[in-house]
């Protein structure tokens, strides 16, 4: 949505609007590009309402389902030249006869 935020007090009163609506699950505001993205389940219509009643003006660019996280990315591999890890254990027995393992 683009929203006209010209300072920090403008992004503070547009994100109390927002939030305040049922649904809404997440707010972001990037107030260089003037762009406000509201996720969650809450009708695109009465975001901009909430926002216009601050004063402020808002425009819907675009609706759609949230974007999907980015899947994590693999472990990288052990050279070829490093055996694979293996647990070592350590007995050690002092004096006393209390037994020490070190894994």
């Amino acid at each position: 949505m683009k929203v006209n935020i010209n300072c920090q007090k403008c992004k503070t009163l547009v994100l109390r609007a927002v939030t305040k609506l049922e649904g809404v699950d997440q707010v972001t505001v990037d107030a260089e590009k003037g762009i406000l993205t509201v996720v969650g389940e809450v009708d695109p219509v009465c975001v901009t309402t909430k926002v216009r009643k601050t004063g402020k003006y808002a425009e819907i660019l675009s609706v759609g389902p949230p974007k999907k996280p980015d899947p994590p990315k693999p472990d990288k591999p052990l050279p070829p030249c490093c055996p694979p890890c293996r647990f070592v254990t350590i007995d050690y027995e002092p004096y006393d006869s209390r037994i020490c393992s070190i894994l």
